[in-house]
């Protein structure tokens, strides 16, 4: 990543462990939390439904913990840049896009949800024309459609538009 230019620290190695083990302890927790709703004991037959995943979700917050505490005990010159704003800031182009695609998947479909994200980064990132976004970014839904909709009879999640076709 040396395009960055960045130059600034985003963070430090200290907080991006210690964030990350925060994020893992929250993880288990909620892990934990729906296998005590499921039950997490043993009957005569054997395991509750939670069982298994209430020990993995321990076992995940205890490792949290643990590396919770050997974030914080990152001393001096071992505590360098994890990442500088510059390259941080080519992460996330690409990571929130690819999050509100993930998020717009259940509202407008596979396929349009795709359209709009091949549509955006064709246009944003490569600046190519409108005519070729378009062709491209409708293109691959459609081929996509073909395969997996018709050929293959594999239903993938289907928004307004595709009601409107009638392809659902």
């Amino acid at each position: 990543m040396s395009e960055s230019g960045g130059g600034k620290p985003a963070f430090r190695v200290r907080a991006a462990e210690a964030v990350v083990a925060a994020v893992f302890f929250a993880l288990g927790a909620i892990v934990i939390f729906d296998s005590a709703r499921l039950g997490f004991g043993w009957r005569e037959d054997g395991p509750q439904p939670g069982y298994f995943p209430f020990y993995i979700g321990a076992i995940i917050c205890v490792s949290a913990l643990i590396n919770f505490g050997l974030a914080l005990a990152v001393a001096g010159e071992k505590n360098g840049v994890f990442v500088e704003a510059g390259q941080l800031k080519l992460v996330l182009a690409v990571l929130v896009p690819s999050a509100v695609y993930v998020g717009l998947i259940g509202w407008i479909g596979i396929y349009v949800a795709s359209a709009a994200f091949v549509a955006f980064f064709m246009r944003w990132l490569g600046k190519y024309v409108w005519w070729k976004v378009a062709a491209v970014s409708i293109g691959n839904s459609v081929v996509f459609f073909l395969i997996f909709e018709v050929w293959f009879k594999i239903p993938l999640p289907k928004g307004p538009l595709e009601a409107v076709l009638r392809l659902n």
